[in-house]
């Protein structure tokens, strides 16, 4: 649009020049202003971008197959080598470290589990939404990849913060390029309110269930929301994203998802143990138990292997100061608000007796 904004404000503090990142604060803003509407209305606008983005995705992949140049897969796997900023590229080793680095892109089915609450029938719905969203997105990211390095060498597009525009426009196709842009910089807005919508739902459960300060726990009367969550949310979101740059937090936040995807994996067999006993039966079971939790264990303990020592030194860090909030914090309110629930079940009870 020709607008530039000064390298101080369109920059966090932790980048050469830069102090805040003014467009992560409005843009923050914006989805937890979306958030607060409700979540029916939520979902329309998210229904409606995703519509968008798919569309988006499959013209740039129609308009890309009229440009292929198979000269450009070969070799498919370039030979390994080290970069001058030491990082691996080409040869197993460079695909290893691709996959530490893009994990992130994954991270948002996880948080269609931290929606189960607004789901009708979640046992069955939220497995085929998970499985689902991740075959077609999978699909979609390996194809879109396939189209934009066989349309280019690869090497053009080192460092170009828009490949996809690039790409097309490069091709003769302007207007188009024009199009898929905007669609994609708007379809951004999905992931946001996936990812700021699950953690206010995860933040309510914490509090809720006693692990954090109650008043997260809280549903606002007149809106049926957990306002409180929400706006803790917002601030954390805010802070974090307005002052760290993106290459620090995306290595952070594929760090933190794998460690819970490994005591996801480990903790479905204490769990398995306890169904139909201090647990309800549930509707969906993980299959090829117990081979597959292990591998999805190994796997998630693999990936997070190859991410660059200070994500997992932070990682660490992060994992050390949740563990010390649980035992000293979380676990014992716990127990005190499971004590607590029990004594108003007994209380209601013996009302109904009397």
């Amino acid at each position: 649009m020709g607008l530039h904004i000064p390298t101080a404000l369109a920059n966090p503090i932790s980048a050469p020049g830069g102090f805040v990142d003014i467009c992560t604060i409005i843009i923050i803003l914006i989805v937890a202003f979306l958030i607060t509407r409700g979540d029916s209305k939520t979902s329309k606008i998210e229904n409606v971008l995703v519509v968008l983005k798919v569309l988006a995705i499959l013209v740039f992949i129609g308009f890309g197959l009229t440009a292929l140049h198979i000269q450009n897969y070969m070799p498919f796997v370039p030979a390994p080598h080290t970069n001058p900023d030491g990082t691996a590229f080409g040869g197993f080793g460079g695909i290893y470290a691709g996959v530490s680095v893009i994990f992130l892109s994954y991270i948002g089915f996880d948080s269609i589990a931290a929606n189960s609450a607004e789901a009708k029938n979640p046992q069955k719905t939220m497995p085929r939404g998970i499985i689902g969203s991740l075959v077609i997105a999978v699909t979609l990211f390996v194809a879109v990849s396939l189209v934009l390095v066989g349309m280019f060498k690869y090497t053009n597009y080192a460092n170009n913060a828009e490949p996809v525009g690039w790409a097309l426009r490069q091709s003769g196709h302007p207007y188009v390029a024009s199009g898929v842009q905007i669609v994609a910089v708007i379809g951004m807005f999905t992931a946001l309110i996936g990812m700021m919508m699950a953690g206010s739902r995860l933040l309510y459960s914490f509090g809720r269930d006693g692990m954090l300060p109650k008043f997260l726990g809280k549903v606002d009367k007149k809106h049926k929301l957990p306002i409180n969550a929400i706006l803790t949310i917002t601030v954390i979101s805010v802070l974090i994203g307005a002052f760290l740059t993106f290459n620090f937090l995306s290595q952070l936040i594929s760090a933190g998802t794998l460690i819970a995807f490994m005591f996801v994996s480990i903790g479905i067999y204490p769990l398995r143990k306890r169904e139909g006993k201090d647990i309800n039966m549930p509707g969906f079971k993980m299959p090829f138990f117990p081979v597959l939790p292990a591998l999805g264990f190994i796997a998630s303990l693999w990936v997070f292997w190859g991410l660059d020592s200070d994500a997992k030194l932070y990682a660490l860090i992060w994992f050390v100061i949740g563990m010390i909030v649980y035992f000293v914090y979380g676990m014992n309110n716990r127990a005190k608000t499971q004590a607590a629930e029990l004594r108003d079940k007994n209380n209601d009870f013996d009302n109904k007796i009397e």
